[in-house]
C-alpha cells in the first residue's frame, strides 16, 4: 500500500471525528508536485492556508452494520501509540486507493490505514499552554 509523507492537520486517528458521519481522518499537507500528481489521477486535493492537502479518511460505519477499525498509530520505531496528533505534526500516512462507479459517475478516495508520527506537535485541551496573568486588567 502507498505511504505519503507530509504535515498533518485535523487528525482523528484513534478516535473518530463525529461532527457529521463518524470517520477517522487526516488532512495531509504535501508539496505542489505531489498534490498535482494526485489531482491528475482524479483525487480531491483541498487548498489550505498551509498548502495543498490530501484528504485521507475511513468511515466508521460500513455496509450491513459493519464497523471499521481505527487506523493504526505508530511512533518512529513503529511502537503503537494512543495519543492525539496536533496540527503541524510531521507524519507518514499509509492508505489504500479506492474507486467506485455509481450511476455513471466515478468516485475515488484514499482509505486511511495507518499513521506514523515522525515529529509530534502535542495536542492538548487541558489548558496547559496558558500562563498565569499577574497584572489585573483595567475595568471597562
Amino acid at each position: 500500500m502507498p505511504v505519503q509523507e507530509g504535515v498533518a492537520y485535523w487528525a482523528s486517528v484513534t478516535t473518530p471525528n463525529t461532527r457529521f458521519e463518524p470517520k477517522y481522518t487526516v488532512n495531509l499537507v504535501v508539496d505542489e508536485e505531489t498534490a498535482q500528481a494526485f489531482k491528475d489521477r482524479g483525487f480531491t486535493v483541498k487548498d489550505m492556508d498551509e498548502g495543498p492537502a490530501l484528504i485521507i479518511r475511513r468511515n466508521v460505519n460500513g455496509p450491513n452494520g459493519m464497523i471499521r477499525k481505527a487506523p493504526k498509530l505508530f511512533d518512529r520505531q513503529k511502537n503503537l501509540l494512543d495519543i492525539n496528533i496536533g496540527n503541524g505534526s510531521h507524519v507518514k500516512v499509509q492508505f489504500k486507493e479506492w474507486e467506485v462507479n455509481r450511476s455513471g459517475q466515478t468516485f475515488k478516495g484514499l482509505d486511511f490505514q495507518a499513521l506514523q508520527v515522525l515529529d509530534l506537535i502535542e495536542f492538548s485541551t487541558d489548558g496547559s499552554e496558558l500562563e498565569a496573568e499577574l497584572e489585573e486588567l483595567d475595568e471597562l
